[in-house]
């Protein structure tokens, strides 16, 4: 194929004078050739359209569409993975170059990030999840996701609850703190109702009595987010979405345990080991840092106690929380003092303590203490001892059995006695 420039010095030896053959000999090109240029004139050669190339991603573009379609939320990270497990090479970007062509991007916004120094500041929140476990197929279930962001090094600690109540707040700061070796100085929250009761008369905030107690045990000071400003929570929002995509969608669960040990290795392998797409630090590096200036734990563990009155039930029971616990058979009042824990619940009768059960998880289970159940009704067994008499164990009467023509000789001589 000629080229642009054999063209113009064809040309420009044609406006010299040169002829075909002269040109031919100079340039080596053919002389029909120089014909069609000269008669052509100066233009660009025209090229047929390429061939597409073939992209390392092609093999993988259908499971790609067919996962998108069914669950857009999916991130690309989380694609990623799932195509490398599939034999994929490539890298990130061209996997989301493609997915920025099968589904629509949100409209970016532009934000203030603010950054809090190590130790200084973590973000709590609640988000709600629909689950079905495969243990209860027919039943649909919401479940709630507790989430502790370290605001330095973005550190996720997350649970999975079945109540966003008061004992499930407690319970999970104590776990979170326990995890993570230590406590922030300042805990961020919004407007829940667990943290934050109302505002005063003077305009300051009012928060739960049972988070103050647990706010100076521990020695973080709480903090609540200005009202309709969830953003200034971004740092514990935003992990909501991506636990969502990343780990939650298209995967199944058995129970709540199920649900929870899958979050926790899931933390461990994906999250917290993951490069922060903000910081641009590995997580768990960035953490190592932060763990340094973390308030130390107390020696003590926490023991707020909430009191309620409950009604014991015909089998036994107490119900607290959605859940029945049992009381000792020898209980004699029916009205009984209930001490929820963070992770206990004491039952007390008349001030003295009468049991003691760890905090079930979930709705409708049942816990009886093994050594609430000692009294049994005796049995009554028959045994025969001889062909006219029974002994019924348990009753301590012997009764004897007689023919029935002894009974029908006394009644002939009863009717006797009673003629006038």
């Amino acid at each position: 194929m000629i080229k642009l420039g054999e063209i113009v010095m064809i040309l420009d030896m044609h406006r010299q004078g040169l002829s075909v053959s002269a040109i031919a000999r100079q340039t080596g090109v053919d002389r029909k050739t120089i014909r069609k240029y000269i008669k052509r004139g100066l233009e660009a050669p025209a090229y047929g359209p390429r061939k597409p190339r073939a992209t390392v991603i092609d093999p993988f573009t259908a499971y790609l569409r067919e996962r998108v379609a069914a669950y857009p939320g999916l991130s690309g990270r989380r694609l990623l993975r799932e195509l490398k497990d599939r034999g994929y090479a490539g890298g990130y970007t061209t996997v989301t170059d493609f997915l920025r062509d099968v589904r629509p991007t949100s409209e970016p916004g532009f934000e203030v990030r603010f950054e809090t120094a190590p130790g200084e500041q973590a973000q709590v929140d609640f988000a709600q999840f629909h689950v079905v476990f495969t243990d209860e197929p027919a039943t649909p279930r919401i479940v709630w996701l507790f989430s502790m962001v370290l605001g330095y090094s973005r550190l996720i600690w997350a649970r999975f609850a079945m109540h966003q109540d008061l004992p499930t707040v407690l319970r999970c700061h104590a776990a979170a703190f326990d995890a993570i070796g230590g406590v922030p100085r300042e805990i961020l929250y919004d407007r829940m109702k667990t943290a934050v009761i109302g505002e005063g008369e003077t305009g300051g905030i009012v928060y739960n009595r049972a988070l103050l107690d647990l706010a100076r045990h521990f020695g973080f000071h709480p903090k609540a987010c200005k009202p309709y400003r969830a953003k200034t929570k971004g740092k514990v929002e935003r992990p909501f979405r991506y636990i969502r995509e990343d780990f939650f969608l298209a995967r199944s669960f058995r129970n709540l345990d199920d649900l929870n040990t899958q979050l926790r290795q899931w933390l461990d392998v994906v999250a917290n080991p993951r490069v922060h797409a903000t910081t641009q630090r590995v997580v768990v590096e960035a953490f190592a840092e932060e763990r340094l200036h973390l308030r130390p734990l107390p020696l003590a563990p926490f023991r707020s106690v909430l009191r309620l009155e409950r009604r014991i039930s015909r089998e036994g029971m107490v119900s607290v929380g959605g859940n029945a616990y049992s009381v000792p058979d020898a209980t004699r009042r029916r009205l009984v003092e209930v001490h929820t824990l963070a992770n206990e619940v004491r039952i007390f009768e008349d001030g003295a303590l009468i049991a003691v059960h760890p905090v079930l998880e979930g709705r409708h289970q049942r816990r009886v203490e093994p050594g609430h159940r000692t009294l049994r009704s005796p049995p009554r067994s028959r045994s025969r001892v001889n062909n006219d008499e029974i002994i019924l164990h348990g009753s301590g009467d012997r009764v004897t059995q007689r023919p029935l023509a002894f009974y029908d000789a006394v009644a002939r001589a009863m009717a006797q006695e009673n003629r006038p």
